[in-house]
């Protein structure tokens, strides 16, 4: 099954069958950030709350297509309560203009005066009340990554750092899920390796410790941390030049391109997919966009449902995937 399907998220996943997909990779649209000309698109809700109350919706919908050892990955980034000052009050310079804390995120911007109820230039925590909702909600809220921008816009503020990050959630089903962690590892520092590399059994140490009293060598690293060949065979060359994947991931955001889509890179999808994924499994991205999910999937030899309210946008993701023999 490879399928990008026009519609409501909602809707749509309401027609798809229980338990058929392994994972859902998604970006929601973002709180009163974008407006993508579609009647009834997610994210212009009059307040937070609602935002909030749709997508938890969505999501019940989409942990039912999933498998019982599922997971669910959501990008998502946060938003500032404010008077409605700025660009998004005009209507033809919005259609330039990109948000500054979100780069990647094209298009025009929402048209809203963003009063909320929260004072002014609040950090309205978007994410975070999020990933609590689907939590109680019956979710198991897994872990937070920290997607870090190596190339995030500069942001003209004077009273609060650049922003230059986003979330990313992983829930599960479940207590016990897929989780492909060897799939994902990260190769360890070059001076890593050299440390571990020494020969601990044979070293003299040093005596500078503990005012002389005692010799102390070099630590070789916990057991198992690096793998099994680090764990048997710690001091000679055998090391393994991997490591557990960490929660920071750093890579540069996507470009927009002649689309305007709100996009994430290649590499988010890939490390989703291949940790919560095998060959043959269905991928699952309600908010298609651009096409990034079901890109990455066909690439790695999953198979994709993406859905998207905009027919332009389902449109041109399918013409980015290439056929597939699947």
């Amino acid at each position: 099954m490879n399928k990008i399907i026009c519609g409501d998220a909602l809707t749509v996943l309401r027609r798809l069958p229980d338990k058929c997909c392994r994972c859902c990779v998604t970006s929601p649209p973002y709180f009163n950030l974008r407006d993508y000309g579609v009647p009834g698109q997610i994210g212009l809700e009059p307040t937070m709350q609602e935002y909030i109350v749709r997508l938890v919706e969505v999501f019940a919908e989409v942990k039912r297509v999933l498998t019982d050892d599922g997971t669910l990955w959501v990008n998502i980034a946060d938003s500032y309560s404010g008077s409605g000052k700025g660009a998004a009050l005009y209507p033809e310079n919005a259609k330039k203009y990109k948000q500054g804390t979100n780069t990647g995120s094209c298009g025009v911007a929402a048209i809203t005066k963003n009063k909320y109820d929260l004072p002014n230039k609040n950090l309205m925590g978007i994410p975070w009340r999020l990933a609590f909702a689907l939590q109680d909600s019956g979710w198991i809220l897994r872990q937070d990554i920290i997607w870090s921008k190596s190339n995030c816009m500069p942001e003209s503020v004077r009273d609060r750092c650049t922003k230059s990050h986003e979330y990313i959630f992983l829930f599960a089903k479940r207590q016990r899920y897929y989780f492909n962690s060897e799939g994902i590892k990260e190769p360890i520092a070059d001076s890593t390796i050299d440390r571990l590399a020494q020969d601990l059994e044979h070293q003299s140490g040093s005596a500078r410790a503990h005012g002389g009293v005692k010799t102390m060598k070099a630590v070789g690293g916990s057991r198992g941390a690096f793998g099994g060949k680090q764990s048997r065979h710690r001091g000679n060359q055998e090391l393994t030049a991997y490591r557990n994947k960490r929660s920071v991931w750093n890579m540069p955001t996507a470009s927009c391109g002649k689309n305007n889509y709100a996009t994430f890179p290649d590499e988010l999808a890939v490390n989703c997919i291949l940790a919560g994924t095998a060959e043959g499994d269905i991928v699952l991205d309600p908010f298609v966009g651009s096409g990034t999910t079901c890109r990455v999937a066909n690439r790695y030899g999953r198979r994709y449902i993406g859905i998207d309210l905009n027919s332009e946008y389902c449109k041109a993701a399918e013409a980015e995937i290439p056929i597939n023999l699947f």
